[in-house]
């Protein structure tokens, strides 16, 4: 379950298992958070959240959906993605619980600052969704008034083509999927002609493709 040397990988491996329904054994939930949590305040941490290592910082990361996330953009992602990891985990533990903490207050003052407008977006679309993902499994405050406006923010990005200007797509249909509410069902009947397109592929084989199809099939049951 855990990936030496890799973050981001470790957190996709917790997705995964969440992804499919399963559960780890209590033993290894609370091996696996113990190391995301002493990730927590590492250099090139994003406001105090959790570090990635030095490949990752330099070259970026994969998301759970395939699309590749770089510089300043891929630490924040990687903050919150940890923070959903551990919350998902559900172990209390006092340290994992302290780390969880201080990422929160990290965080919570940098989405004070970037959200004047609106309390449920972040600086660009890669990051709003990160967001949107950590706010989904009860992390930080106003959770649901913020998905609810973050959002609805999205009718305003439409390409016309299903997708979203500045909003990585199979990552944000990602975060939609995870939210019960009118306007996430909105934006997921907006996108699906593309999701249905995507939900009949054949031949489907690589890793990120066959989750991308599951992903397509799953939103269109939501719409």
């Amino acid at each position: 379950m855990i990936v030496e040397g890799s973050l981001s990988e470790t957190v996709d491996a917790v997705a995964a298992v969440e992804w499919d329904g399963g559960k780890l054994p209590a033993a290894e939930r609370l091996r696996v958070a113990r190391w995301l949590a002493a990730r927590q305040g590492l250099p090139g941490a994003y406001a105090g959240t959790f570090g990635g290592f030095r490949r990752e910082l330099e070259e970026g990361i994969v998301v759970f959906t395939g699309e590749r996330i770089t510089s300043a953009s891929a630490r924040h992602i990687l903050g919150e993605e940890t923070s959903r990891a551990l919350r998902s985990l559900g172990v209390a533990d006092p340290a994992v619980r302290d780390a969880l903490d201080r990422a929160g207050e990290g965080l919570m003052q940098c989405l004070e600052r970037a959200a004047r407008a609106n309390p449920g977006t972040f600086c660009c679309g890669k990051c709003t969704v990160g967001l949107w993902r950590n706010l989904e499994a009860g992390n930080l405050d106003r959770g649901e008034e913020r998905l609810s406006k973050g959002i609805g923010e999205l009718r305003f990005r439409r390409t016309n083509d299903g997708e979203w200007q500045a909003y990585p797509f199979w990552y944000t249909v990602l975060a939609l999927t995870g939210v019960d509410m009118p306007e996430a069902r909105r934006e997921l009947e907006y996108a699906a002609s593309k999701l249905e397109t995507a939900a009949g592929k054949r031949h489907v084989s690589t890793r990120s493709a066959l989750r991308r199809q599951e992903l397509a099939r799953r939103a269109l049951a939501r719409v």
